[in-house]
């Protein structure tokens, strides 16, 4: 089966048109490639982290996270964005259904090298690609929230572009990011020049610059 994941940013949900979810019913329905979705949820997080009272920070465009903001990662995640997304693809006429990375242990989590700073956020280990392929065997489409677990049950927040780009590369599927900015680009005398192709050595050299910066970084480097 040939599968592509969708990556879809928290921050483009509320003002997603329904052709998106019509797009991604239509790939489905064609038959050639078998969709999965991976989803963020950052703005809802922050939004139910300001009303519980909950504090966090960023390191690098990475949310710190303890035990108490992973209660409302997996509210948020888990929860909310993911259901919604699960009855959007329902009302086009497609079945859909909502994993966690803790289902089955679905994304094996375990701690990224800046642990000592960003908590409990983790990296997919291994992704125990079964599932995914059970459900889309059963004509459903896997709609995915990047929350892990570990041998322990240790539940790590995983980024969400890092975690798409684990599921790509288990799955050796086509990656595409859906985003509400025109690409990485850099800002001269006011105007947005995005750069059309990079390679590694490129990316790096713009991290450096401080021109790629924030939740970019995670995403080119998922790239």
């Amino acid at each position: 089966m040939n599968y592509v994941i969708i990556k879809c940013g928290g921050s483009v949900f509320e003002r997603l048109p329904s052709s998106f979810y019509q797009n991604i019913a239509e790939i489905h329905k064609q038959g050639k490639r078998q969709p999965v979705i991976v989803h963020g949820g950052g703005p809802l997080i922050s939004k139910l982290l300001d009303q519980t009272g909950v504090k966090t920070t960023f390191v690098d465009g990475l949310r710190v996270t303890t035990n108490e903001v992973l209660d409302v990662v997996e509210m948020a995640l888990s929860g909310a964005i993911n259901k919604q997304i699960v009855r959007k693809l329902t009302e086009t006429g497609v079945k859909a259904v909502g994993l966690s990375g803790v289902d089955g242990k679905l994304l094996q989590a375990k701690p990224i090298a800046q642990a000592d700073k960003l908590g409990f956020v983790g990296e997919a280990a291994k992704v125990h690609t079964e599932l995914i392929k059970t459900v889309a065997n059963e004509g459903l489409i896997p709609v995915i929230s990047p929350v892990g677990v570990d041998d322990e049950g240790q539940r790590y927040n995983i980024n969400a572009d890092m975690a798409a780009s684990a599921v790509a590369q288990a799955l050796h599927a086509k990656l595409c990011f859906v985003s509400d900015i025109p690409g990485i680009y850099e800002e001269i005398n006011g105007e947005k020049h995005v750069f059309h192709h990079l390679n590694e050595h490129s990316i790096k050299q713009l991290i450096e610059k401080k021109i790629i910066t924030d939740g970019m970084i995670p995403k080119v480097n998922s790239a």
